[in-house]
C-alpha cells in the first residue's frame, strides 16, 4: 500500500487569476487514477493577445491520460471555472459533476458543442457525495459572489482533502448559502490532510465584509438620483444584481437588465430555484417610454468590455436609449487588474455626456467575494489541516500565502501551474514538472502560446507589413520591375518620396545585380528581398516592418 500516492497538479489557476483547472490523483507512481476540479477560461488583452477570443489551460498532459480520468467536478458557474467544459470536453470526456446552478450554466456550454446533458451530471450537496475510484467526492456548501459555489470534500485512502473553491466568510450572503462554521467544523472533525486554498485577497488586511451591508448605501444612492440610473456589475453576481434592483424598486424605478449574460444568469437562478423573489422587469422596448426619473438599467459590462451594454451606452445608444446629463451611471464592482484602461475609457465617455460617473468608493457599492487575509486565518484554525497548499492567486498571493500558513505552523508551498505535489507524507512535497502552458481559441480554433500565430500578429501590428512580389521567366530572369504593397505604415518618408517608390526602386537596382545562383533559388532570393525591404524601410521611416515575398516563375 506504501506504493499508492495522492498527487496534486494544477494546470491552471496557480500562479494567476483565472483559468483554473486542478488535478487529483491516486495509485501507483505514474498510474494514478485521476480526477479534475474545475475547467475554467482566462481572457485576453489587446496588448498580449490580439484578436484572441479566450485563453484555455493547456491539458494536453491530462488528454494523454484521459484513459485515468474518472471525473471533472464543477465548484461554481464563473467563467473562469467552468468556462472551457465545452471547448475541451471532446478531448477529456469523462462524465461532469455539478450542483444545480452550475449545472445549468455548464449545459448551455456543452449544447454549444453538440454535447448533450447526459455528460453532465447534477449532484446535491452535503451529505450526497460521488464515489469515483479510490475518491469520494462531496459538495460543501460555500458563500461566494455567485449562487452555489461550493467548496469539494475529497476523501482518498490517504486522508481528507478540503479544496475550498473560491470562497468568503458571508453569513448573510442575500442569494446562496450562508456560511455555516459549525457545518465545516464537522466536516474537519474527522481530520483534514490538505486544505488546498483560495488566495486572491491575502494582501487584504481586514475582515471581509457581507454582501448584505452594501444595500442601504446602493439604496440611498438611487434614491437620491434625479434623471435614470444604469448600473453594473458581473452578470454572475445574482445577490448583487437582486440588490440593485430592489433598490430602484424602493425609489419607485421600473427596472430593465440589459446584456445576454445578465438575463441568462437571473434566468438561470429562477430555473434552479436559487432566486425566488427577483423584482418584475420591463423590456427594453417598454423602457424607452418609460419616463427617465422612473427608469433604472441593470447592464453588462464592468470590465469596460467592448461589446457589453456599458460599452454600447458609452458610444451612444444600446437598445434605443442612450444616457444624457443628469444622469447617473454605477459602477457596483472592482475593476479586476489589466482591465481599468476599458473601464476609464467608458467612464471618461460617459463624463462627456454630463453623466455622473459613481465608482466602488472604498467599499460603499461592492463588496469582494474572496476571504480577505483574517478570514484566510480564521479558515485554516477551523479546517486546522494537517497541510496547506495555497491556490487561485499570481506567484506573490501564492508566496505570501504559504508564509501566512508557515508562520501559524502549516506545513506549506507554493505549487504553480504544472507542480505536481506528493500530498501522501505529513507536509507537500514537490514530486515533479509537467510542461504546461495556454492554448488560444481564435475563432474556431484552438492553438497553443508557442505556436507563433499570436506573435506574428503583434508584431504586424507593431511594425507594419510589406508585401513584395517579383516576376521571373522561363531563364530566371525578372519580369518586369518588383512591386510592393504596403499595410500600416506611413506614406512618406525622409526624402519626401511615397514609401513604396522608395522600396520598389531600391528592390528593383538589386534584381538588375543580382547574381544567377540568387535569382535562381527561392530561398536566397526571398531572404534578400526581405532585408533591402526592411534596411531601405527603416532608412525612410525608422521602422523594420514584416516582409512577405511572394516569388512567382513562368514556366517553359
Amino acid at each position: 500500500m506504501s506504493s499508492q500516492r495522492l498527487i496534486y497538479l494544477p494546470l491552471g489557476g496557480a500562479g494567476e487569476i483565472g483559468m483554473n483547472c486542478y488535478v487529483y490523483g491516486y495509485g501507483p507512481k505514474d498510474q494514478e487514477r485521476l480526477i479534475l476540479v474545475d475547467l475554467g477560461v482566462t481572457f485576453p488583452d489587446m496588448d498580449g493577445t490580439p484578436g484572441v477570443d479566450l485563453i484555455l489551460p493547456d491539458i494536453a498532459w491530462l488528454e494523454e491520460r484521459k484513459d485515468r480520468l474518472d471525473a471533472i467536478f464543477i465548484t461554481h458557474a464563473h467563467e473562469d471555472h467552468v468556462g472551457a467544459v465545452g471547448h475541451l470536453y471532446e478531448r477529456l470526456g469523462a462524465p461532469i459533476f455539478a450542483r444545480a446552478f452550475t449545472a445549468n450554466i455548464a449545459r448551455h456550454k456543452l449544447a454549444e458543442y453538440g454535447f448533450s446533458d447526459s455528460v453532465l451530471r447534477t449532484v446535491s450537496p452535503l451529505p450526497e457525495s460521488v464515489k469515483v475510484g479510490d475518491f469520494e467526492v462531496a459538495f460543501l456548501p460555500m458563500s461566494h459572489s455567485i449562487p452555489e459555489s461550493s467548496a469539494l470534500i475529497i476523501d482518498t485512502p490517504k486522508g481528507r482533502l478540503i479544496h475550498t473553491g473560491d470562497f468568503k466568510l458571508d453569513k448573510t450572503p442575500i442569494v446562496g448559502e450562508p456560511f455555516d462554521p459549525d457545518l465545516w467544523a464537522t466536516v474537519a472533525k474527522k481530520g483534514v490532510k490538505a486544505l488546498i486554498c483560495d488566495s486572491t485577497n491575502v494582501f487584504s488586511p481586514q475582515p471581509g465584509r457581507s454582501e448584505a451591508s452594501i444595500g442601504d448605501e446602493i439604496t440611498a444612492l438611487v434614491a437620491e438620483a434625479p434623471g435614470m440610473v444604469v448600473a453594473t456589475t458581473f452578470a454572475s453576481n445574482v445577490a448583487r444584481v437582486k440588490t440593485l434592483a430592489e433598490a430602484g424598486v424602493r425609489a419607485g424605478r421600473s427596472i430593465c437588465l440589459m446584456g445576454r449574460a445578465m438575463r441568462r444568469m437571473i434566468e438561470a437562478a429562477i430555473t434552479t430555484g436559487v432566486l425566488a423573489d427577483f423584482p418584475k422587469v420591463v423590456s427594453a422596448e417598454e423602457a424607452r417610454d418609460i419616463p427617465r426619473e422612473n427608469l433604472m438599467l441593470l447592464v453588462t459590462g464592468s470590465q469596460g468590455e467592448r461589446r457589453a451594454a456599458s460599452a454600447q451606452l458609452a458610444n451612444g445608444k444600446y437598445n434605443g436609449i442612450s444616457l444624457k446629463e443628469g444622469d447617473m451611471f454605477l459602477f457596483s464592482s472592482k475593476t479586476i487588474p489589466g482591465n481599468e484602461r476599458g473601464v476609464i475609457r467608458i467612464m471618461n465617455q460617459f463624463s462627456e455626456m454630463g453623466v455622473d460617473v459613481v465608482d466602488d468608493h472604498g467599499g460603499r457599492y461592492h463588496v469582494s467575494g474572496h476571504a480577505n487575509r483574517p478570514d484566510l486565518i480564521e479558515m485554516h484554525k477551523l479546517v486546522h489541516p494537517e497541510m496547506i497548499v495555497p491556490m487561485h492567486g499570481e506567484h506573490r498571493h501564492l508566496r505570501e500565502h504559504t508564509k501566512l500558513a508557515q508562520s501559524n505552523g502549516y506545513p506549506a508551498t507554493i505549487a504553480v501551474n504544472g507542480t505536481m505535489l506528493d500530498l501522501s507524507g505529513p507536509e507537500p512535497k514537490v514530486c515533479d514538472y509537467v510542461e504546461t502552458g495556454r492554448t488560444y481559441l481564435d475563432g474556431s480554433v484552438q492553438y497553443g502560446a508557442l505556436d507563433g500565430i499570436v506573435r506574428d500578429r503583434i508584431r504586424m501590428a507593431l511594425n507594419g507589413h510589406v508585401l513584395v512580389t517579383v516576376i521571373l521567366d522561363e531563364d530566371n530572369e525578372p519580369l518586369g520591375d518588383p512591386w510592393c504593397e504596403l499595410k500600416g505604415l506611413a506614406e512618406t518618408g525622409k526624402s519626401n518620396a511615397p514609401l513604396v517608390d522608395v522600396l520598389e526602386e531600391d528592390l528593383n537596382q538589386f534584381m538588375g545585380r543580382a547574381a544567377q545562383r540568387t535569382l535562381d533559388d527561392d530561398d536566397k532570393l526571398e531572404d534578400e528581398l526581405r532585408k533591402i525591404t526592411r534596411r531601405s524601410a527603416m532608412g525612410e521611416i525608422g521602422k523594420k516592418p514584416e516582409v512577405t515575398v511572394v516569388i512567382s516563375r513562368l514556366s517553359a
